[in-house]
This record gives structure tokens, sequence and C-alpha cells, in this order.
């Protein structure tokens, strides 16, 4: 049964591309459809560029490209990304939307957790990772490594892009219902209000030591986005143990890797995406990558007891978190269909079941 408003499957997003609306350079990757979202690829040349910017409702992207560009660098055989410098890529894939269907996009769960800051672009676009309906245009990506400087190439994917047609998001009553039904979050008491469902920080120790989360180390070698589990955990992040406190200091300028305490479920009818930053909730910003797809923590594609996964950065001040304080928020859209197949579900994905996990590019232990 197809609604008429809610987010495209992976079935739908491969007739985007039978019909013209979806568009690549060259053939699609094997895995690059994903249940509820498309994963973007890089183009040839990356330009460094003075400062990020919006090329406006007049103008394309190319037209402030430029004036704003500083060189070209070639990613064909592979090219390192500085950390501190903003860059802008023209992407493989390009749009010709229908007039009823718009699209929005996210850093994938593995760029995040590089603390790698990106942001989609379209021309004649006044804000960023949003697409008007019915564009017909190129696609540009904007990134800025934070903390590592990563080797990127053409094909590399970074970012996701996910569309829909109509307003399908949940209201706090059929958020609540579904949460009484299917369970959304590990909680006896959800916080639900202004369409969302809250998530909390787990600043409780696991383990023999207390594990609670990670900092990101300043100063070290790079790492390859395409490559997994080529890292060693003690060159690039300083364990954070449980002092036995509950609570956790977060120095500006700093880049965290913490957990939520809540398992999150995903139901397969649903997609969810987490609030990157609420103003009441303090001077911090949670979770660069916020799509969660059909299937996570759905125990009937391997994802029982799957958390969520946080990147934090401070904001101008130091601040306090405590176990249990409310971090972020989960939005939950309809599917216009379940999807053909769920996230974790002989799809290979990297973060099912998890618990307080680093990226794919590290490895366990």
């Amino acid at each position: 049964m197809t609604r008429k408003t809610g987010i495209f499957p992976d079935q739908l997003i491969e007739e985007l591309f039978d019909s013209g609306a979806l568009m690549s350079e060259r053939d699609l990757d094997p895995d690059q459809i994903q249940p509820a979202s498309l994963d973007l690829r890089l183009g040839r040349i990356a330009y460094r560029i003075r400062a990020s910017f919006l090329p406006g409702r007049e103008q394309s992207v190319e037209d402030k490209l430029n004036r704003f560009k500083l060189h070209e660098i070639d990613l064909q055989n592979g090219a390192v990304l500085e950390t501190g410098c903003v860059y802008l890529v023209p992407l493989l894939e390009s749009l010709a939307l229908p007039d009823h269907v718009e699209a929005s996009a996210n850093p994938k769960s593995s760029t995040g957790r590089l603390d790698i800051f990106t942001r989609v672009i379209a021309d004649n676009s006044q804000g960023f990772d949003r697409i008007a309906k019915g564009y017909h245009g190129p696609l540009y990506l904007e990134i800025s490594p934070s903390t590592f400087p990563v080797i990127v190439r053409t094909g590399s994917r970074l970012s996701q892009i996910r569309f829909r047609t109509g307003n399908s998001i949940l209201s706090d009553e059929s958020l609540l219902q579904l949460h009484k039904d299917q369970t959304l979050v590990a909680s006896a008491e959800p916080n639900i209000e202004n369409n969302g469902i809250g998530v909390s920080i787990d600043l409780i120790g696991k383990g023999d030591r207390g594990l609670i989360g990670y900092r990101g180390k300043r100063h070290t070698g790079v790492i390859d986005v395409d490559v997994k589990a080529a890292n060693a955990i003690r060159d690039f992040w300083e364990p954070i143990y449980d002092p036995g406190t509950q609570d956790l200091v977060l120095d500006p300028d700093e880049f965290y890797i913490l957990v939520s305490q809540e398992a999150v479920h995903v139901p397969p009818a649903y997609a969810a995406e987490m609030v990157p930053f609420d103003p009441l909730v303090g001077e911090f910003r949670v979770h660069y990558a916020g799509f969660f797809d059909p299937g996570f923590g759905h125990s009937d594609a391997g994802g029982a007891g799957a958390r969520a996964v946080l990147e934090v950065r401070s904001h101008e001040v130091p601040f306090i978190l405590e176990h249990g304080q409310l971090v972020g928020r989960l939005v939950f859209e309809h599917m216009l269909q379940h999807p053909a197949q769920l996230y974790g579900q002989d799809l290979g994905s990297n973060y099912q079941a998890q618990g307080l996990k680093l990226s794919k590019h590290f490895k366990a232990g």
C-alpha cells in the first residue's frame, strides 16, 4: 500500500532513477540505495574555498564558487582534506525532481563519527541540506574536517539524501500511540513534545573500567574514509571513564562520542531523524548524522537493543552533562511504502544492534 505523503523507500528511489528524476555520472554502487535514502558520491574535483556560502535565490553555486575558490584538488586518485579548511565538491548525482517531491540531506553515520562537517548545497538555495520541490540541477557537498584530516576520492560517500512528498511527521499524539504499540525508545515514561521523542545520555560506565565515551585527539594521522578497520583506536581517541559522579564536563572545541541511555527502535513503516540542536537542552550540539532508517533497532532485522551513538560538541563555554539528561529528539515520519529491505537486514549495516561504537574505520578492541 502506498501513502500519499511520506519518505521514499529504496524501491521508489530506484524508480526516481528510472524516470530521470535522479541521475548519476556513472553506474550506482551496489549498496548505494539504502532503505530510506541514497548515498551521495564525490565527483572528480574538490575546490578549497575561502569560506562557506549559500548561493541565494538568484545565483547558482558555480557563480559563487568562481568568486570564492582558492584552488582545485584532483580527487580521482585520492587526496587529503585538512582540518580547519572548507572544501566544496560537485557530486556525481544530480536531480530533476517532480514538482511534488522535495529532498533533505544529512551526513552519513560514519562521517559524523569522524567529526567531518558536511552540508549539501543546491543552486538558488537559501538553506543547507534542503532541496526544494521540483529542483532541476547539480548538487554540491561542502566538507570541513574538524578533528582528523581525511583522505577522500571520487566516489567516496560522505552524505545521504532522502526524498519525500508532503508532510508526514508524526504528531505528539501519534508518537505516543506508536510508542505504546511498538516501543520507540526504551523508556517507561517517554518525553514526547514538539513532534519528537526525547533521547537522553548514558554516563554510567560499562565494562571493567567504566567506559562512557571517547574524546577525539588532536594532531593525528590521516583517516581514509573508504577503508574499514584500518586504524588503532588509541592513535585517534582518548577513552573517557566513569569517575563515579555520573556527569561529564564538555570542553569547548573538543569532540566527543557518547551513547544514548535508551535503546532506539524505528519500525519498518517509519523513518526517523535526530533533531541536531535544541537550545532548550543546553549549549551544545548533538548528532551531526541524523538519519535513522526503517528497521534500526528492529528485532526482526537483528537490531534489538540498538543505542543511538551521539556526536557531541560544546559551543562557547564548558557544559556539564549529567546521566539521563535529555540531549536530543527523534522526529518520526511515515514511509510511502515499506522498504524492500530494512536497515541491518542483509545490507551489511555497520551499526545495527550497536552500543557505544566508533566509526567503521577503527579496529575492534
